[in-house]
């Protein structure tokens, strides 16, 4: 809109007046395209799944025989016989990452915007023979907006991780536990839920 003003262009939107403009058809529109083309199968496959059931119903109402409303990943027989949803096929947003190709909404990238968003502190946890803390729990934080208060946090973090480890625990259940009070030592500094990985190493006496 800049680069048309640039150009002497008078710009109105909705802000300016009570205008709008879609690049979807209208009831008028589509009905008109039922007359031209007289499909005998209507397959909404774009908007929302109450605008897709509102055109089957409309071309049903318009004299079309027959609609099918379909989601993302089902497989529809038109032909022969009656159509029908007959299977359905794995579907989703891809991502290229480097030479990789991930889902979208996989563990990696997942995991990428929550370190994004909020950071990561690995936590090492050294354990004896025993089952015993034989050291200070190790916390690092990448990401972790706390700056110049980096040394006191971790600090704090230390002392969060130390008071959850139960000795000759679950390693699971200690593991989670030291998880869940770093990244809640860290919440109360940041207001952020970092991604917090914890390891227990075992120390041989």
């Amino acid at each position: 809109m800049n680069q048309l003003s640039d150009l002497g262009v008078q710009i109105v939107t909705e802000k300016q007046a009570h205008v709008h403009v879609s690049g979807h058809p209208g009831r008028p529109e589509l009905l008109q395209m039922y007359d031209w083309v007289r499909p005998k199968i209507v397959v909404p496959v774009h908007g929302e799944a109450r605008h897709m059931a509102e055109q089957a119903r409309l071309a049903l109402s318009h004299g079309v025989p027959a609609a099918v409303v379909q989601k993302n990943g089902d497989v529809i027989r038109l032909a022969p016989g009656e159509p029908e949803k007959i299977d359905e096929a794995r579907v989703g947003r891809l991502v290229l990452d480097g030479d990789v190709i991930l889902p979208a909404d996989g563990a990696t990238i997942n995991e990428r915007r929550k370190i994004a968003f909020g950071g990561l502190i690995t936590v090492a946890v050294p354990v004896g023979e025993d089952g015993e803390m034989a050291g200070m729990p190790l916390i690092r934080p990448f990401g972790v907006p706390v700056e110049e208060d980096r040394d006191d946090f971790i600090a704090d973090a230390t002392d969060a991780a130390k008071r959850a480890f139960t000795p000759r625990g679950d390693e699971d259940q200690v593991r989670e536990a030291v998880r869940l009070a770093v990244r809640r030592c860290a919440t109360l500094w940041t207001g952020k839920k970092p991604l917090v990985e914890v390891m227990l190493l075992q120390v041989a006496a």
